[in-house]
């Protein structure tokens, strides 16, 4: 009798798997079929696609073996044959779009559910930036209403966030830290060369990152994750393209974008290209007078002239123009190790530093130039991931090393002069980074890793006779040669006994190198030394819970340190900070550190109501800001023919 059940049940699933091999996938939530879904298994030789109706046959593959489900659109799915069976032939796939705001990889390098992070993060996934349209990356930032960008011109962008800023905050993109030895504490602009209309998704951490990130990380962290090559299932080749133009009235936008995608089965490619061409803007009506432009300088038959402008609400010279570049490889050999390799390029014309251009010297406009030169940036990026492992020390790895090149400059001129201010500078930066991830029980995992970063700066100085067209050596913005260098490691901790309560945690040590070389720059400074150097370590830490008693009330308190370390633009620059100001390098430096405390709470109505708030404090030792200083006994020195106060970075407050 028993054998008798024992065949039937055997035969009931043999007709099963032989007779009903046709499969639905559909959508959860709306139970609409799903097209275009890519089944295959482990080894990617045996492949299906749904049809219109969302149905596929799976006669190609083995009872026990395991089906991958994949759509751009949705959540990977992977089920064995028989599984299937058990499920009536009714697959349900998860909308990538629902959930993309649930999911961050910016606060441990690897996927995690947004509810169990205990800072506060702003998420914003491709639609809505297709939504906002951005002109620029700082405007994306701006338009998450958590970011403030400040615009002294047109080709501006320098994010603040929870009253920092600069090179208090981080920008990395697809993984690799951006900040370099020269991010300065005053306005900067690089986010800008980050092409909006290359951006997946992007996460704006609120608050300290230095346990994962290390120096810089003391305000925020914003991070940017470019669109990815998508590989095709089938025999076919997989072939999409995006293109786009986009005009705005109010600084006379021109912008054209092509992306173009390229997936084999094992193989994927991803091109991408946008141009940008900004006139003069166009301020409104009730903007502050002091930045009407009631008259600007031409140079006309080799005098500098003044001429009226019957327009002055156009901001007379803003413009600029911007090039884009990035193109992307991809290696799936198995589905759970990939290779990518990625190739960015930016580039911008000069572009005029309006809020100089608006000075004036008694009656008359003091600069008949100034201008930043093109903001130039390459960055090569090569990437391993492996998210599947029985190794004792990791379930997932991911080893990142990158190149990056930076080059700025800047140009200036005053009015009646034919002397031309000249200074030029770039920064080779290399990086290697090692993260892994080790799931120690069902409750606990750990994620731990290893940073190395080297800087290395060129500086060059000179001054151009416009009429003779001439030039001679002059003072450097920063030591010619100079190098900075980090290492790091760090380990994180998450403990999340059950889906209401998760405890997290972590530590990061660091150590940071910094030499500068002033022998060519005291040539006109008379400095009382001829180098500086920086040898200090940093241990942060940070440690915060995330509690959902219910499904409408989430609870987050956060505690954290973090560090900035002083680079090459603390150490050694030597700039005009403002009309009748100079700063001069300081010798005498260490890091700054940050304490803060953050408490949130989420209040979710059936989903159609969200009240998200959050009280935070942070206090700041040790700040390096810029104060007056004494150059050899002396408070005042001549610098580019104007007797100047000096001023430095120095460790003097707490705020």
């Amino acid at each position: 009798m028993k054998c008798n059940i024992c065949f039937s049940v055997i035969l009931f699933l043999f007709l099963q798997l032989s007779f009903s091999q046709t499969i639905t996938v559909l959508e959860e939530g709306t139970n609409e079929p799903i097209p275009g879904v890519a089944l295959y298994n482990l080894k990617k030789t045996k492949y299906v696609v749904t049809d219109i109706n969302g149905k596929a046959k799976l006669n190609k593959f083995n009872a026990r073996e395991i089906i991958y489900f994949q759509n751009l659109l949705y959540e990977k799915l992977q089920l064995r044959k028989l599984e299937i069976v058990e499920k009536n032939n009714l697959i349900y796939l998860t909308p990538k779009v629902e959930g993309l705001d649930q999911i961050v990889i910016s606060v441990s390098k690897f996927e995690q559910s947004k509810r169990d992070i205990p800072q506060s993060i702003v998420s914003v996934s491709a639609n809505e930036i297709a939504l906002a349209n951005p002109q620029t990356s700082a405007d994306l930032l701006e338009n998450t209403g958590n970011v403030y960008i400040q615009k002294s011109q047109l080709g501006g962008g320098s994010p603040m966030i929870r009253g920092f800023s600069t090179n208090r905050l981080l920008i990395t993109v697809d993984g690799v830290r951006m900040n370099n030895a020269i991010f300065r504490g005053g306005n900067l602009q690089n986010v800008i060369s980050i092409d909006p209309l290359s951006i997946q998704n992007t996460e704006v951490t609120l608050g300290a990152g230095s346990v994962v990130y290390g120096s810089d990380a003391i305000g925020g962290v914003m991070s940017f994750y470019t669109k990815k090559p998508e590989l095709s299932y089938k025999d076919q080749l997989l072939v999409q393209g995006n293109a786009l133009t986009r005009y705005a009235s109010a600084n006379d936008e021109k912008t054209g974008h092509l992306d173009l995608n390229l997936g084999y089965k094992k193989w994927g490619f991803l091109t991408s290209l946008s141009y940008t061409d900004f006139d003069d803007l166009r301020m409104g009506s009730n903007g502050p007078n002091d930045y009407l432009r009631p008259e600007y300088i031409i140079r006309q038959n080799g005098e500098d002239v003044i001429v009226a402008n019957d327009k002055p609400k156009i901001q007379n010279p803003t413009g600029y123009s911007q090039i884009n570049v990035m193109q992307k490889a991809r290696y799936e050999p198995s589905d759970n190790l990939n290779f990518d390799l990625g190739l960015y390029f930016t580039t911008t014309s000069d572009y005029p530093r309006y809020d100089r251009l608006i000075r004036y010297r008694g009656e008359e406009l003091r600069s008949a130039e100034w201008d930043y030169g093109p903001q130039q940036w390459f960055m090569g990026n090569f990437q391993v991931t492996k998210t599947s492992s029985s190794s004792n020390l990791y379930d997932k790895i991911q080893a990142t090393a990158a190149y990056q090149n930076f080059k700025e400059s800047r140009m200036d001129r005053d009015f009646q002069s034919s002397i031309r201010q000249v200074r030029e500078e770039s920064v080779d930066a290399i990086s290697f980074n090692l993260d892994l991830e080790k799931k120690i029980t069902p409750k606990t995992t750990i994620f731990y890793g290893l940073e190395y970063l080297y800087n290395n700066i060129a500086s060059e100085g000179k001054e151009e006779n416009i009429d003779s067209n001439t030039s001679i050596p002059t003072i450097t913005r920063y030591p010619d040669g100079a190098t900075w260098q980090s290492a790091a490691a760090y380990v994180s901790f998450k403990y999340k006994p059950n889906s209401k309560f998760v405890f997290q945690s972590g530590l990061r040590y660091n150590q940071v190198l910094a030499n500068a070389y002033f022998t060519e720059n005291n040539t006109y400074l008379n400095l009382p030394f001829d180098e500086a150097k920086v040898n200090t370590g940093a241990l942060t830490g940070t440690a915060g819970i995330s509690w959902s008693p219910s499904d409408m009330i989430q609870w987050k308190l956060n505690a954290s340190t973090a560090f900035r370390a002083p680079n090459i633009d603390d150490i050694g620059k030597v700039f005009d900070s403002e009309p009748g100001a100079v700063v001069v390098p300081n010798n005498n430096l260490k890091s700054e550190y940050a304490f803060g405390g953050e408490l949130g709470l989420k209040l979710n109505f059936d989903d159609k109501v969200i009240v998200d708030m959050a009280t935070y404090y942070t206090f700041l030792d040790d700040a390096l800001i810029r104060r007056g200083f004494e150059l050899n006994g002396e408070t005042e020195i001549m610098y580019d023919g104007e007797l100047s106060t000096v001023q430095a970075i120095q460790n003097a407050s707490k705020a």
